[in-house]
């Protein structure tokens, strides 16, 4: 087994991590309903991966293999089919063609290859996918988010990842447009975060925000989350697992670039907290709890696109100013109607955002991959290479459009097929847990409740008519 997949099986603790994070920032009567979407997430993400979406994803890899971050796994031939248009000289490819649920032929070392390449994607949709659950918290109908939740793991997720990861055009503008390396990602700050923080927000644009949330005058007002301890322990978990998240890339390439990736890790996550800590303790005379969390969690995500091509110094004061964006956004949304219970929005959308354009400013042209065909290193503006930043700010303005009119049209779809994405007024009010799930996350608050809403365990022996 290559050691590079020990780092893939932290990734799956961020599930954990968010299911607590999210958790403990909503109210008590959604607990069971706000756990299991994320915990679902992972299931029906997947799923959908594996049906569809490494296909379109990944199955033309083996054409362009020097434009994908798949590092040593060089047998993969038999995901060959990238269709788009152009010629071998300047090609603009969109989509994968080969590899739907693994039906790849024979076992052996291209079989290998392809099913390991899975393991390595999937993990990252599964992030991405989890992503609006908390954004769109407290309000989101079940039915709702088992439907979009498996055409983001289908064809929203993959389409853009190929044009980052599988190959796409996206990673070709150098060597089609000449701006500088291509976009590059090197773990997901656009092909996860970005993308996962633009389907936040266009969720929350369709479903609007919680009731009670705005007052008549459309002032917001406080609803604080039930437990601050776990919202901690969930932080500190996703914290532990980004160093898998950040690092799997380069074990499987091999190119001795996972202790810097880590350090920058680290240090990212330490001037996330500080910022966001201290941003609020002078503005606020407080520093809060929730929003140290989030300020580490926006500089962890800002941390991923460029984690293996900036300096020591340069990723600390990366992860500074997200630690400030991600405590100021979250304020900045919510006076303008943007409902966001745990600043999904800002931690994953802005800070994705704010690590793209990171690489094209500091770059510092000691690290590349052949990006694009490219063979030079990546190289950003402070170090002499403007192109590069170019080429972030148009995969980043690409993945907002892309995410935003895929997910505002999904959840228009689903609201016509369902009649609504959100819970009914009555619902929302009294808790989602035994409407929405049938089980209480917190079983003492039973007996506060309506007879209607007991779950059909407290009901056994009682004819249902």
């Amino acid at each position: 087994m290559q050691i590079w997949i020990v780092p893939c099986f932290l990734i799956v603790l961020m599930q954990a991590g968010f299911a607590l994070m999210e958790t403990g920032l909503c109210r008590a009567k959604n607990a069971a309903h706000t756990m299991s979407i994320t915990f679902l997430a992972y299931a029906l993400g997947i799923t959908a991966f594996w049906a569809c979406g490494y296909g379109l994803m990944c199955g033309g890899v083996a054409s362009k293999h020097a434009a994908a971050p798949w590092g040593n796994l060089n047998n993969l031939s038999l995901l060959k089919n990238l269709w788009g248009v152009g010629h071998h000289l300047h090609r603009w490819d969109f989509i994968g063609g080969s590899g739907f649920f693994l039906a790849i032929g024979r076992p052996g070392h291209a079989h290998d290859a392809v099913i390991i390449g899975f393991l390595f994607m999937m993990l990252y949709l599964s992030v991405a996918a989890t992503i609006p659950t908390g954004a769109l918290a407290e309000r989101w109908s079940f039915k709702s988010f088992f439907v979009f939740t498996l055409l983001v793991g289908a064809v929203i997720f993959p389409v853009y990842g190929c044009w980052m990861w599988g190959g796409g055009w996206l990673a070709e503008l150098g060597r089609n447009m000449g701006l500088g390396n291509g976009a590059v990602d090197y773990a997901g700050s656009s092909v996860v975060h970005l993308l996962g923080g633009t389907l936040a927000l266009a969720g929350v644009w369709q479903i609007g925000p919680r009731l009670g949330k705005y007052d008549g005058e459309g002032l917001p007002r406080p609803i604080f989350g039930h437990h601050v301890p776990m919202v901690i322990l969930g932080t500190l978990l996703l914290a532990f697992a980004w160093f898998g998240f950040n690092t799997a890339r380069s074990f499987a390439a091999g190119d001795g670039r996972a202790g810097a990736v880590a350090v920058n890790t680290a240090l990212a996550s330490a001037a996330g907290t500080l910022a966001a800590g201290c941003f609020m303790w002078g503005v606020y005379g407080k520093p809060d709890p929730s929003v140290m969390c989030n300020g580490m969690l926006g500089a962890l995500v800002a941390s991923c696109a460029g984690c293996a091509y900036v300096e020591p110094w340069a990723a600390f004061l990366i992860g500074a100013i997200a630690g400030v964006l991600a405590a100021w956004s979250v304020l900045f949304l919510e006076r303008r109607g943007i409902d966001d219970p745990v600043g999904a929005i800002s931690v994953h959308g802005v800070n994705g955002l704010w690590g793209m354009l990171a690489v094209g400013l500091f770059a510092n042209g000691a690290y590349g991959y052949g990006a694009g065909g490219i063979p030079s290193n990546v190289t950003g503006l402070f170090y002499g290479g403007g192109k590069q930043l170019l080429a972030q700010l148009l995969a980043s303005a690409v993945c907002i459009a892309w995410a935003f009119a895929l997910g505002s049209i999904a959840f228009i779809l689903i609201r016509v097929m369902l009649g609504s994405n959100r819970v009914p007024a009555e619902v929302e009010i009294a808790g989602l847990d035994i409407p929405e799930m049938g089980a209480s996350g917190y079983p003492e608050f039973i007996s506060h409740m309506a007879p209607e809403q007991v779950p059909m365990s407290e009901m056994m022996g009682k004819p249902r008519r």
